[in-house]
């Protein structure tokens, strides 16, 4: 099992150079990853820092670590910016960039802004962008013809570091069956938990139909991670209980969920010392 840091990008940690210091914690203190939120609103009247600006800080500010966006809603990303964005990041941090990308559930950062509402539409947006990123990863020249998007004789390069591309995280809500469908066609799989809101962990006896799912519409025995967001305590003999099920479960990342409703109970009241804190006693180890 690998462990990553997950963190919000408003707040407090929404400025850039915070951002820098806490991926320097992150890699100091042994984590294999940082990952963030996506966000352009935040919420209330919080500072936000733009996701692709966090990313180079992270990417310019450590070595080692894995790190990426968890997730990126596609349907509000022009595909081809998003593309060349991720391409230029693998390049500059010698391919440690993993791409988390789902659907989006906030009103804030859809209806809000006059983005696109239905859910249903935002899926098929989502399975077509994936289309239009990986071709011109891939391609020496790529187009498309799609519902939503097209794309003309488009060359982009450099192409990415990792081959045959950067690895592509999907997002969906358990036990809902159609995202875990589309997870199966990609690298790896970040599920939420319908009984347990934003911040609830889904126990780890969920996962094995969950996997058996995926893997039953896999067509593909290349590497597939399954990535769970939780709490541990620093505690390492505590923190071990917890993740020690999940790691039999067959989850291959632990995510150490950092955020407000974890340290403070609300978006107004942050213990910022103690998710400091925390991400510097280090990952979980079992």
């Amino acid at each position: 099992m690998k462990y990553g840091v997950y963190i919000p990008i408003f707040g407090p940690f929404g400025y850039g150079r915070v951002i820098i210091d806490i991926a320097r914690e992150v890699e100091a203190a042994g984590w294999d990853g940082l990952f963030i939120w996506d966000q352009i609103t935040g919420f209330g009247a919080d500072p936000v820092v733009d996701p692709q600006v966090a990313l180079t800080a992270i990417a310019l500010n450590t070595e080692r670590i894995r790190f990426g966006i968890l997730i990126t809603p596609l349907a509000r990303r022009r595909p081809h910016k998003y593309a060349r964005e991720m391409m230029s990041l693998d390049t500059l941090s010698n391919g440690r960039l993993i791409c988390g990308v789902g659907l989006g559930a906030s009103s804030e950062e859809f209806e809000d802004l006059g983005e696109q509402a239905d859910l249903k539409v935002r899926a098929a947006m989502l399975d077509e962008a994936l289309e239009v990123v990986t071709g011109l990863w891939r391609e020496p020249s790529f187009s498309f013809d799609g519902q939503y998007y097209h794309i003309q004789n488009s060359a982009f390069l450099p192409k990415p570091v990792q081959k045959p591309r950067i690895p592509i995280w999907t997002a969906g809500v358990w036990p809902g069956k159609a995202p875990f469908q589309r997870a199966a066609r990609w690298d790896g799989v970040f599920p939420l938990w319908r009984e347990g809101g934003l911040e609830g962990m889904m126990p780890p006896e969920e996962y094995p139909e969950l996997i058996d799912h995926i893997f039953s519409q896999r067509q593909t025995d290349a590497p597939f991670d399954v990535v769970h967001g939780g709490k541990t305590p620093g505690n390492p003999e505590h923190a071990a209980e917890i993740v020690e099920p999940y790691a039999e479960a067959g989850v291959t990342w632990w995510m150490e969920s950092i955020s407000p409703w974890t340290y403070g109970g609300d978006d107004q009241n942050w213990d910022t010392p103690a998710m400091r804190a925390r991400i510097n006693q280090g990952p979980p180890q079992h």
